[in-house]
């Protein structure tokens, strides 16, 4: 699979059943394959924070997850599709019912104390085969302290064939890049705050202002004081990127 050059990161062109058969591939062969993605905000993240870019490197695979990077993309005539835009608000449950059809087990690490389960509760109603265990993300991840290893303790016991990752950018990928020796699943996935969209902790944006790209104006307005600087300030460095791209192709 050819990667894309965008924004001086790469991403791949992904499909939502690309990734399911990607996941069904390493369960097979008994991979141990990191899938990433990639927004505007994990691109500006990879250009600051040396972390970041240790993760991408080791990540096998990386989707895009935002509709500006594939209306950056096109701009630059790159062969990215609306169906290759895969975010979690929109995956969450077509995964975990993959996931049940397979029989694949998962494990979800993240969101506050109790979220994580409620949320697990209601995709076991909804997918009664489902299996499922979670681990609140509110925990030490220094690699020598108590907490993070028993978490890692509760991983390996588990023995997921998915294991999903969500506590946020970088948090979640700074601690997958650490403990990437450590970690027992076959498809590592980096998944945010879906979780919580799942348990209602958070609202769910319209999903026609993702179709769109206009989901980071409901979340700035959502949470403006956390989020005013991701897509205020943020934005401001992705446009010399993207004009370095433009003035790249016309050299």
């Amino acid at each position: 699979m050819k990667r894309i050059a965008l924004l001086g990161a790469q991403v791949d062109a992904l499909t939502m059943e690309d990734l399911h058969a990607l996941i069904a591939h390493a369960v097979a062969e008994g991979k141990r394959w990191i899938i990433a993605n990639h927004n505007l905000h994990s691109i500006y993240l990879y250009h600051h924070d040396p972390k970041m870019g240790a993760f991408y490197a080791r990540a096998h695979h990386v989707h895009v997850d935002g509709m500006s990077l594939v209306f950056l993309g096109k701009l630059l005539h790159l062969p990215l599709r609306r169906e290759h835009r895969v975010t979690y608000v929109d995956w969450v449950r077509p995964l975990v019912a993959e996931a049940a059809h397979q029989g694949f087990r998962v494990f979800y690490l993240g969101s506050r104390p109790g979220v994580a389960e409620e949320g697990a509760k209601i995709l076991r109603t909804e997918h009664p085969c489902l299996q499922m265990a979670t681990h609140h993300g509110h925990f030490n991840t220094a690699p020598d302290s108590l907490e993070n290893q028993h978490v890692l303790a509760a991983i390996r016991d588990y023995r997921p064939h998915i294991l999903m990752v969500g506590m946020g950018m970088p948090r979640q990928e700074h601690w997958i890049v650490d403990h990437f020796e450590q970690i027992e699943a076959n498809a590592i996935l980096t998944a945010g705050a879906c979780m919580d969209y799942v348990a209602g902790a958070v609202p769910v944006p319209p999903r026609w202002m993702g179709r769109l790209g206009l989901e980071w104006l409901y979340r700035l307005a959502s949470e403006p004081r956390r989020l005013w600087r991701r897509y205020l300030i943020e934005p401001w460095f992705i446009l010399r990127l993207f004009l370095r791209d433009v003035w790249g192709r016309k050299g």
